[in-house]
């Protein structure tokens, strides 16, 4: 352990898209503030430095997952490669490299009121060194997933197979997939970008789904940023108003999935129907129990997993597994799906603030034993922040309507005088009811509903609600009262 910490003002955990747009605005909002921004892995980018399987892209627009303050110039949708580029280009136009200290696990963050401070240890990858910090304000960009890990079940016989078994999440550079038989375990935005990028090589693909997944198809561009492009209006104001249009688009769906579900499904459903093959069951593959929205609903650019299934390349089977064996997978209705490669695209393993060891004035902090404040604070967890993004629409969102609310508060605090601030129930909420952090009858992917036990409460009443809608925030936010009781400041 290094004898003296390093100090800053402000700690950024992760280097992805929310913690370099942190690191952006506390700039621009704060600047004379000192920062750092500790990132375990070996570039920027988390996601998008994480994943490398083929194919992968952005399931959401670029125009939105991409920041306010500088354009997004290409097609809606954006793959790996563009989306780091353009990442890349924040950092370096906003001279963001000095502060970002790359392959830093963080292990454990300690509070002491008595010297209004975290302090923060961390593994050194490269070297195998401890080093620590000191920050007066901790700001979680962590994400919401373990890079290292994906998420597989348990399945009887898996170590019977005689094939390769693959985790998207840890893509194997030297995979040789070119005339396999390959089978995709799961249907969401992974699988669906995962299966039409190596139809063509494989001898075919198999996508196996316990139950359907929605999807919407459009094409990889967008008709009102093309006209204004055409006009050339500057790309500031395209970027905005492209922004603006999509916002209220997803409003309009969202507000449709809940206002009228049965009419949204049977769009969905319709849309997709001329782009399988003929025949096609529709109904048992693609139309699921839940309502729409109720889970995400997974993006195809120009319908391309349903070509690659009208083009014979990909094929679909909805069913249980029951076991594997040595060739492949034994199925609930008796069928058997032979393969010599299986790729388990089932999803995230939530990590709940980073897998950091949290103690407060030497107490272990139960997370899941706190209350959230906006979704981005928590009832006795002084002087620290965390970006939790939006499920309908773009995360980018809503991390930046975060930045804004932490910058404004970081300076009411030095208005104030104040070294230290914490959210606190007040007398009237001390019997409010509490709810789990997602209310699973709103939105329920398995990743969540595997962890909701680990995560904060939220109550039933503002603030302390963890709210899903960036229209309602975007006017809540910046007006949010720092001085209603809620917030202690000392």
């Amino acid at each position: 352990m290094s004898e003296s910490p390093e100090h800053f003002d402000v700690l950024i955990v992760g280097a992805g898209i929310s913690g370099l747009g942190a690191a952006y605005h506390l700039g621009q909002q704060c600047p004379d503030k000192s920062f750092v921004i500790l990132e375990a892995l070996d570039g920027f980018g988390g996601t998008w430095w994480t994943h490398r399987y083929p194919g992968v892209r952005s399931d959401s627009d670029l125009f939105t997952f991409g920041y306010r303050f500088k354009p997004w110039r290409g097609a809606p949708l954006a793959t790996s490669e563009e989306i780091l580029k353009y990442l890349g280009e924040v950092i370096e136009e906003n001279d963001l490299d000095r502060h970002i200290r790359y392959r830093h696990r963080i292990t454990s963050a300690e509070w002491s009121s008595d010297h209004r401070r975290w302090t923060i240890s961390a593994a050194r990858l490269d070297t195998e060194e401890v080093v620590s910090f000191t920050a007066g304000f901790l700001w979680m960009c962590q994400g919401y997933y373990r890079h290292s890990q994906g998420y597989t079940p348990e399945w009887e016989g898996l170590e019977d197979f005689g094939g390769q078994v693959v985790h998207p999440q840890t893509w194997p550079a030297d995979i040789d997939y070119a005339g396999k038989k390959v089978v995709v375990i799961g249907s969401g935005a992974t699988a669906a970008t995962l299966i039409p990028a190596i139809a063509d090589q494989a001898g075919h693909v198999t996508m196996l789904q316990r139950s359907p997944t929605f999807f919407f198809v459009r094409p990889n561009t967008n008709e009102l940023a093309d006209t204004l492009r055409e006009l050339d209006i500057p790309e500031e104001w395209t970027h905005e108003i492209v922004r603006r249009k999509i916002v209220h688009d997803q409003d309009a769906i969202t507000k449709l999935s809940f206002d009228a579900p049965e009419m949204l499904r049977q769009f969905l459903i319709d849309t997709i129907k001329p782009l399988l093959p003929e025949g096609f069951d529709v109904d048992r593959h693609f139309n699921p129990a839940y309502r729409p929205w109720q889970q995400r609903i997974a993006v195809l650019p120009d319908g391309d997993l349903f070509k690659a299934m009208k083009a014979g390349q990909a094929s679909v089977v909805t069913d249980q597994i029951v076991r594997f064996n040595p060739t492949g997978i034994e199925l609930a209705s008796g069928e058997a799906l032979d393969a010599d490669i299986v790729i388990t695209a089932t999803g995230f393993d939530l990590s709940v603030l980073g897998d950091i060891e949290f103690c407060i004035d030497d107490e272990p902090l139960d997370f899941a034993g706190t209350v959230t404040y906006r979704g981005m604070m928590f009832t006795g967890v002084p002087n620290l922040a965390y970006v939790f993004g939006y499920f309908r629409a773009s995360w980018t969102l809503r991390a930046e309507l975060i930045s804004d609310f932490v910058c404004r508060l970081l300076n009411e605090m030095d208005q104030k005088g104040s070294t230290m601030v914490v959210p606190a129930l007040r007398e009237e909420e001390a019997e409010m009811a509490l709810g789990p952090w997602v209310d699973p009858d709103n939105f329920n992917p398995g990743y969540l509903t595997r962890s909701l036990h680990l995560m904060p409460k939220q109550g039933d009443r503002d603030p302390w609600r963890l709210l899903h809608e960036y229209s309602v925030e975007k006017e809540l936010l910046p007006k949010a009262d720092l001085d209603d009781g809620t917030l202690l400041f000392k």
